[in-house]
């Protein structure tokens, strides 16, 4: 994990470590699965006050970016990769059901659009 904090940028420092964090996660360059350092640990390492960096991990968490397992730690979450195999193994489930049902797929694609259309 690599970070780095601008003393001299307008950013805040809480924010520059939520944004580096939040980047580092979505591009996989932090895996869903990776422990982050503990609040403590990081900000010694980058002489922030724990508060500061308590408040990035909190925003990081509201944002679905980590998740807190209490005294395991934080880690970084599954995101939108879990997210697409999810939908992608219920699209797979649903095809499996319309070729059972024999609907055709003109009307099986009509039943999906009215089904996001509603919810």
């Amino acid at each position: 994990m690599n970070l780095t904090i601008d003393a001299g940028s307008a950013t805040p420092p809480y924010e520059q470590l939520r944004a580096q964090v939040s980047d580092q996660a979505r591009s996989g360059a932090l895996p869903a699965g990776t422990r982050l350092p503990p609040v403590r640990q990081l900000a010694t390492d980058l002489g922030l006050a724990a508060n500061t960096v308590a408040r990035a991990y909190r925003e990081l968490e509201q944002d679905g970016v980590v998740v807190t397992r209490g005294r395991h730690g934080t880690f970084v979450a599954a995101g939108r990769d879990a997210a697409v195999q999810a939908a992608h193994e219920a699209a797979v489930a649903y095809v499996a059901r319309i070729r059972q049902l024999g609907v055709d797929d003109d009307q099986a694609i009509d039943q999906v659009r009215n089904a996001l259309r509603t919810k």
